[in-house]
């Protein structure tokens, strides 16, 4: 729906164009309130609005285009390539942590077992196997305090 006014403004700015043709426009009163179609409607009258042209083709507006394009595409590839940048430090960050978890996991499953053979220790054994258990916590301390 096209209002009054923006009707007005639109028929005074085809007025100031050359007409190259005609469209047909409808303009329809319906208790009271205007509406403007391309359908014909009942009671309605009919409002003929030329054409506007195309512009002229400018050489100098097609080439600042061109460059305009040619600038975009530049931009878009080292976007392209900061994100392919990114997602291989990323990819690297992932592959870092995860062998921290593995080499965690391997630091607490040592320590674990240095203490069950501490608790298993016989009495002439046990001051190494609690030194082992020591150095298992401490390394595991050390690699993966968090």
């Amino acid at each position: 729906m096209t209002t009054p006014r923006a009707l007005t403004a639109l028929l005074m700015l085809c007025a100031a164009t050359p007409q190259a043709g005609a469209q047909t426009i409808h303009k329809c009163t319906l208790d009271g309130k205007v509406t403007y179609t391309e359908q014909p409607c009942a009671g309605g009258t009919v409002i003929a609005v030329p054409n506007a042209p195309a512009p002229a083709s400018d050489k100098s507006a097609a080439a600042e285009l061109k460059s305009a394009k040619k600038q975009a595409d530049a931009l878009e590839k080292d976007r392209h390539k900061r994100e392919a940048a990114s997602e291989r430090e990323d990819a690297a960050a992932n592959r870092a942590a995860a062998a921290r978890h593995q080499k965690c996991d391997k630091l607490r499953l040592d320590k674990k077992w240095a203490d069950e053979d501490l608790r298993r220790a016989q009495p002439q054994h046990e001051e190494r196997a609690r030194i082992k258990a020591q150095r298992a916590a401490e390394k595991l301390n050390l690699s993966c305090a968090s």
